[in-house]
């Protein structure tokens, strides 16, 4: 079964909660996964070649929390084909630039050659408020396409 990291961008805990019932459905179905709620690049590194799972929501106009920035500016000048991933975006459609944290990881990852695996799940705050009630049905479809 596969191994996958999960890299958390959070501001008040959601994406967080998400990371971790991610968590646990992917040990459910077999896989190996563990959280990275302050992520570091040498975490990333890890699972090159592997699986990564990207859990962020969105802040300010658009932009990644603070606790996820420093690992994506880590990542800028990184080639990554042989990286597999999926994205969970957060945000709120009542605000510009929805879901705007996890497009631009997305974007970033599809420049350096990386291969999403699945179409990136954007849960809207002012439709679901709880979105583990989202993001649970989309990864256990999702950790069927884990080799």
């Amino acid at each position: 079964m596969a191994e996958v990291g999960i890299f958390v961008g959070t501001m008040y805990g959601n994406s967080l909660l998400v990371a971790e019932e991610a968590q646990a459905i992917l040990g459910n179905q077999g896989h190996t996964a563990k959280v990275f709620e302050d992520p570091q690049v040498g975490e990333w590194e890890e699972y090159v070649g592997k699986y990564v799972l990207v859990v962020t929501s969105t802040t300010g106009q658009g932009d990644l929390p603070d606790s996820i920035v420093p690992l994506f500016n880590d990542l800028k000048d990184m080639y990554q084909p042989h990286l597999r991933y999926g994205i969970i975006a957060l945000g709120d459609s009542t605000y510009a630039n929805f879901c705007g944290g996890g497009k631009t990881f997305d974007a970033l990852l599809q420049e350096q050659g990386a291969q999403r695996i699945g179409d990136m799940l954007m849960i809207d705050a002012s439709e679901d408020p709880e979105p583990e009630g989202v993001s649970n049905p989309w990864v256990e479809q999702w950790a069927t396409l884990l080799k």
